[in-house]
């Protein structure tokens, strides 16, 4: 049986240090670039259209959150790394830069609300 779309892994590659901050619980968002690629990426596993785009940049930019939706944090980019699924949410807005955020600057913010090790 085939997938659907917005059933399809979503994996999140990052750094020894994000992900051991996310696995304890110490760091509670994730950021990611506001870029086409990651637009395309966010929007699929939602199960948005392209034709939507518009809609979900408004919703994130008025202070909205998307549904939750599971996503796979790697350490790194080797399927041998250590690895876990976490529910997150998404919006954008400024990140933390403790947690790897440039001061002033917008992002795709995951809020991670659960880590499924």
């Amino acid at each position: 049986m085939r997938k659907s779309d917005n059933e399809s892994t979503l994996i999140l590659p990052i750094k020894k240090k994000w992900y051991d901050m996310i696995s304890s619980g110490e760091k509670e968002e994730e950021y990611r670039e506001i870029k086409p690629y990651w637009t395309s990426r966010f929007m699929k596993k939602l199960g948005l259209s392209k034709s939507e785009t518009e809609w979900f940049h408004k919703l994130l930019a008025r202070g909205g959150k998307t549904k939750d939706i599971e996503v796979l944090f790697r350490n790194g980019y080797s399927k041998k790394n250590p690895q876990f699924f976490a529910k997150v949410s998404l919006s954008i807005g400024y990140g933390n830069p403790e947690w790897g955020a440039e001061p002033g600057k917008n992002y795709y913010r995951l809020h991670i609300k659960e880590v499924k090790k």
